[in-house]
C-alpha cells in the first residue's frame, strides 16, 4: 500500500568502502600514478596530432640524423683506438718504473753488504791494533772496549710494550714528559734499565744483538729506540754477562729494577728476567775514538 511508510534505511548496516592504506601519502601516490608531467604529456599528444612525433620524415632531417650518428660513431672509434694505443705505452712506463725500483733496491742491498763488510774489516783491524799495543793485556782491553765477542753466564731480560695503548696523563715515574704515555717503552726507560744492569755487576751488555760500549748512545727517533743510530724493534732482548745468581737479584732490588716494576704495574709494560748459563754477545760494530789518545810510555818506567 502506498500509504504505508517505508522503514528507514540503516546506514550502519551498509558496507563502507575501506580507506586506501596509502591515503595519508597523497603526494607520493600522485607522483607514482602520474610519473609524466602534464606539460610533457600535452606536448607529446600535440606532436602526435601534428604528425611530427617519432623518427624524422623529411630528407633533410634524415641526413642530419645520419650525420650525427656517423659523428658519434667516429668519436667512439677514435676514443677506443686512442685507449688501445695508450695502453701499451702506460704498461711500458709502469714496467720501466718497476725495473728502476728493483735496480735501486739491488744497488742499496749491495751497498749495505759492502758497508757491513767494511765495518767487519775495520773492527778486525781495531782488534788487532788493540792486541798489538796492549801487550799481555790486549785481550782484556778488547774485552772491556767491546771489540771482541764474549760469552759466559748471565741473565736474559726481555722487555716489551704494553698490549694496549693507554693514554694516561703524566706522573710518576714519567713525570714532566710533555706528552701522554702510551704504554710503549721509551729511550729513557731503556737507559735506566741498562744503567741498572751495569750497576748490578754486568760485565757486558747487548740489546737485540747490538753490543754496548762506553761510547754507545741510546736515543729516540719518534717512538723508536735507537742504539748507536740503529732502530730497535720490540720485544727488546737485553743480554748481560755476569754472575747469574747475584746479577738478577741485585738488579731487581736496585732503584732501576723497581722503576721497571712500576712501569709494569702502572703502564702495562711487560718484562721477564731469567738466569742463563751461556750468554753470547757479539763484538761492537764500530769503535770510533775522536778525543782520547793513547799515552806514550815514559822512558825508564818499569
Amino acid at each position: 500500500m502506498s500509504g504505508m511508510s517505508q522503514p528507514p534505511h540503516n546506514r550502519s548496516s551498509m558496507p563502507t568502502p575501506s580507506a586506501r592504506p596509502d591515503a595519508s601519502m597523497s603526494l607520493l601516490t600522485h607522483v607514482m600514478d602520474h610519473s609524466l608531467d602534464e606539460g610533457y604529456a600535452e606536448a607529446s599528444a600535440r606532436r602526435e596530432a601534428e604528425g611530427t612525433a617519432g623518427l624524422p620524415r623529411t630528407l633533410k632531417a634524415k641526413l642530419a640524423l645520419a650525420a650525427g650518428l656517423v659523428l658519434a660513431a667516429m668519436v667512439v672509434t677514435l676514443g677506443a683506438a686512442q685507449a688501445q694505443f695508450s695502453a701499451p705505452v702506460l704498461a711500458k712506463e709502469r714496467q720501466e718504473l718497476i725495473d728502476r725500483v728493483q735496480v735501486a733496491d739491488e744497488r742499496a742491498d749491495g751497498l749495505e753488504q759492502n758497508i757491513e763488510r767494511l765495518r767487519a774489516d775495520v773492527a778486525r783491524r781495531q782488534r788487532q791494533a788493540l792486541k798489538q799495543h796492549g801487550g799481555d793485556q790486549g785481550q782484556l782491553v778488547t774485552l772491556l772496549s767491546g771489540a771482541s765477542e764474549v760469552r759466559g753466564p748471565g741473565v736474559k731480560l726481555v722487555v716489551d710494550d704494553a698490549k694496549g695503548s693507554s693514554a694516561a696523563g703524566g706522573g710518576k715515574p714519567r713525570e714532566n714528559t710533555g706528552f701522554s704515555d702510551t704504554g710503549r717503552l721509551r729511550d729513557r726507560d731503556m737507559q735506566r734499565i741498562v744503567n741498572g744492569l751495569w750497576q748490578a755487576g754486568a760485565e757486558a751488555i747487548s740489546i737485540n744483538g747490538q753490543r754496548l760500549t762506553a761510547l754507545s748512545a741510546i736515543r729516540a727517533a719518534g717512538d723508536a729506540i735507537l742504539v748507536d743510530n740503529r732502530p730497535l724493534v720490540p720485544p727488546y732482548e737485553v743480554l748481560a754477562v755476569g754472575d747469574k745468581k747475584r746479577l738478577g737479584t741485585a738488579f731487581q732490588d736496585s732503584v732501576d729494577g723497581q722503576y721497571l716494576r712500576v712501569l709494569q704495574e702502572s703502564y702495562g709494560i711487560r718484562y721477564s728476567l731469567s738466569p742463563a748459563d751461556d750468554v753470547r754477545l757479539p763484538a761492537a760494530s764500530s769503535l770510533t775514538v775522536r778525543t782520547a789518545t793513547a799515552e806514550e810510555p815514559k822512558k825508564g818506567a818499569s
